[in-house]
């Protein structure tokens, strides 16, 4: 197993892999079970481990679910807007300056609720593109 050296990748960095159907469906298995995997991942924690954060000099675990809700927000909206328009403007967003507003404080329910709901709308876009 690879040794994790950077805590800014922790599960590491992304290689680009060639497309093929059988890469397109695991990234959308990926995708479709990202909300229930994180669930999982945060469903005992209480509120003292919800609030610390998950390296030195981070983002605490309840503004990376948060974090996780909003960049899925974006990239839904990326991927409606590459579809619908002949020349879109992806605009970039600060998640830094993101994660510091004050809804990055609210309770995770509320970011993973919007995840399940979010991801069944992405991933039936995803589906049904064609390369």
């Amino acid at each position: 197993m690879e040794t994790i050296t950077d805590a800014r990748y922790p599960i590491g960095k992304f290689i680009p892999q060639p497309f093929s159907e059988k890469q397109k469906d695991a990234w959308l298995t990926d995708i479709l079970f990202n909300p229930r995997q994180l669930e999982m991942a945060v469903l005992n924690l209480d509120e003292a481990q919800l609030n610390t954060p998950y390296r030195e000099g981070g983002w605490t675990v309840k503004q990376l679910v948060h974090h996780v809700a909003d960049s899925h927000m974006n990239a839904y909206m990326r991927f409606k807007l590459g579809l619908t328009e002949d020349n879109p403007t992806i605009k970039p967003y600060q998640e830094d300056k993101w994660a510091e507003l004050s809804d990055s404080l609210l309770a995770i329910n509320i970011s993973l609720t919007l995840l399940h709901c979010l991801v069944n709308r992405w991933y039936d876009i995803l589906k049904h593109m064609k390369e």
